[in-house]
C-alpha cells in the first residue's frame, strides 16, 4: 500500500478516524502499540461503556468548559444521534439512563469495540499491532511518514490518536505528546482530570467503600465555593471518588498549592435548615432514652457513625434527652457541612481522563489539521479538550476521530460526496 493515511492509536478516536477515512475510499494503515484494539474503550464506564449523553447542544458543549467551542466543527459533523445510529446499524442498540447517559443496551463495552473493529475490516484498513511509533517524518513542513523500531512507513497524512496519559496499562502513556512536541506543537502540560481526590483526615480509611447517594459536594478554596455537584460519591482508602467528586476533581487538582482546598458534603440537601432541625428534635425526643449512637443510626450510614461521634464531641452513649441545644446544633451543622481537606489527586495513571494536550490554537477546528505541519491531524484525548463525567468525553473522541478521518481522506481527493 503506497502512501496511505496512517492513524496512530487503536482506541475509540483512532478506530473511528481510520474507519471513516477508509469508508471514503482512502487507503489506511492503523498502527497500535499494544496487541489489542480498543483497550480503554473496553473498560470505560466500569465495562458498561457510557457512549455519550443526550443533553441539549449548549449544555453538552458547556461540560467542556472554555475549550468546548473548539468542538463545534466536530460535533456539527458527527454528534449524538449520528453516533447512536452508527452503532445501531452495526447491531449495538443503545439506551438512555438517568442523567441522559447513553449506554449499549447489552450493558457491555465489548460489542462497542468489536463494532469499530468490524468497521475497520469493512473498509479494508490495514492493521499493525505491537507497532509503537517513535517519530513523525516531516519534510518541508509536510507529513511524509512515521518511524517505528527503525522502520519507516510512508504516508501522505498522519492522524495522531494516541490518547492521553491515563490508564497506562491500556497503552495511553503520553506518546502523542512527545511526537507532537517534536513536530513543533505546544503541549499544555498533561494533568489528571476525572480522578479520585486524596484527603488529609486520618479517619478516611475507615470509610473505604462507603457510597453516598443524593448528596451535594461543594469544592472550596480558602472557604470560597467554586463549584457544587449533586448526586453520588464514594469513599476510598485515601479519599473521595464517584461521579460528583470526579466532576470536581480537575478544578480541585488545579487549586492545590493556591490555597486551602476542601470538599464539603451536605448529607441532607433535600431538607431546609428548619426541616433538618425539626427532624433532629423529633428523633431525639423519640429516642430520648437511647444513646446518641442509636440516634445517629437513623440519620447516617453505619461507617459514618463513629466519625460523627468523634467530630461532634458527643459521647456515643449519651442519652437523647441529655443532648443540649448546642450539641444538636453541632450535629446539624456537621450534617450540612461535612468538610474534608484535599491534599492532592491520585496519580494521572488512575485518572479516567487526561487534561492538557496539544494546544487547540494550533489545530484547525474545521478539519483538526495542524496549522504547523500539513497533513498532520489530531483527534481524541491528545487534544487539550476534556469534559465532566457523563459520556461527553467519549462522544468527543468519536466526533473528532470521525472529522479527522474524513478531513484527511478528502484532502487527498477521496470521498468528495457528502455523507
Amino acid at each position: 500500500m503506497a502512501d496511505p493515511i496512517i492513524v496512530i492509536g487503536g482506541g475509540a478516536s483512532g478506530m473511528m478516524a481510520a474507519g471513516r477515512a477508509a469508508e471514503l475510499g482512502a487507503p489506511v494503515l492503523l498502527v497500535e502499540k499494544t496487541p489489542k484494539l480498543g483497550n480503554k474503550l473496553r473498560i470505560t464506564g466500569k465495562g458498561r461503556c457510557n457512549l455519550t449523553n443526550v443533553a441539549e447542544w449548549d449544555e453538552f458543549i458547556g461540560h467542556f468548559g472554555p475549550n468546548g467551542r473548539f468542538l463545534y466543527g466536530a460535533f456539527s459533523r458527527f454528534f449524538v444521534d449520528d453516533l447512536r445510529a452508527f452503532f445501531a446499524d452495526r447491531g449495538v442498540p443503545t439506551v438512555v439512563e438517568r442523567g441522559g447517559r447513553v449506554f449499549p443496551a447489552a450493558n457491555d463495552a465489548d460489542p462497542v469495540a468489536d463494532a469499530l473493529v468490524a468497521y475497520l475490516r469493512q473498509g479494508n484498513v490495514t492493521l499493525r499491532r505491537r507497532t509503537p511509533v517513535t517519530a513523525l517524518r516531516i519534510a518541508n513542513r509536510r507529513m511524509v511518514g512515521v518511524e517505528s523500531g527503525g522502520r519507516e512507513f510512508g504516508a501522505r497524512a498522519v492522524i495522531v490518536a494516541t490518547g492521553g496519559a491515563s490508564y497506562p496499562g491500556t497503552g495511553s502513556t503520553g506518546d502523542g505528546y512527545t511526537l507532537l512536541a517534536a513536530a513543533g506543537h505546544t503541549i499544555i502540560p498533561p494533568h489528571p482530570a476525572l480522578v479520585p481526590l486524596v484527603v488529609a483526615e486520618p479517619f478516611i480509611g475507615s470509610l473505604q467503600g462507603l457510597s453516598l447517594r443524593h448528596v451535594r459536594a461543594t469544592l472550596l478554596v480558602d472557604g470560597r465555593p467554586l463549584r457544587a455537584e449533586f448526586g453520588e460519591m464514594l469513599f476510598t482508602r485515601t479519599g473521595l471518588s464517584g461521579p460528583i467528586i470526579l466532576t470536581l476533581s480537575k478544578q480541585a487538582g488545579e487549586a492545590i498549592g493556591h490555597g486551602r482546598v476542601e470538599v464539603t458534603i451536605d448529607l441532607k440537601p433535600a431538607l431546609s435548615d428548619e426541616a433538618l432541625d425539626a427532624r433532629l428534635r423529633r428523633d431525639i425526643d423519640e429516642y430520648g432514652r437511647r444513646g446518641y449512637r442509636h440516634i445517629l443510626a437513623g440519620l447516617l450510614p453505619r461507617l459514618l457513625i463513629p466519625v460523627f461521634v468523634e467530630l461532634t464531641g458527643i459521647a456515643a452513649e449519651k442519652r437523647g434527652h441529655q443532648i443540649t441545644a448546642a450539641e444538636r446544633a453541632r450535629l446539624r451543622q456537621l450534617l450540612r457541612d461535612f468538610r474534608l481537606r484535599v491534599t492532592g489527586t491520585r496519580p494521572i495513571g488512575e485518572a479516567i481522563m487526561t487534561a492538557g494536550g496539544v494546544d487547540i490554537d494550533e489545530l484547525d477546528p474545521r478539519t483538526l489539521e495542524s496549522r504547523l505541519v500539513a497533513g498532520l491531524y489530531c483527534c481524541g484525548e491528545v487534544i487539550d479538550v476534556d469534559a465532566d463525567t457523563g459520556g461527553y468525553n467519549l462522544q468527543a473522541a468519536f466526533s473528532t476521530g470521525y472529522l479527522a478521518g474524513e478531513a484527511a481522506a478528502r484532502a487527498l481527493g477521496n470521498g468528495t460526496q457528502a455523507r
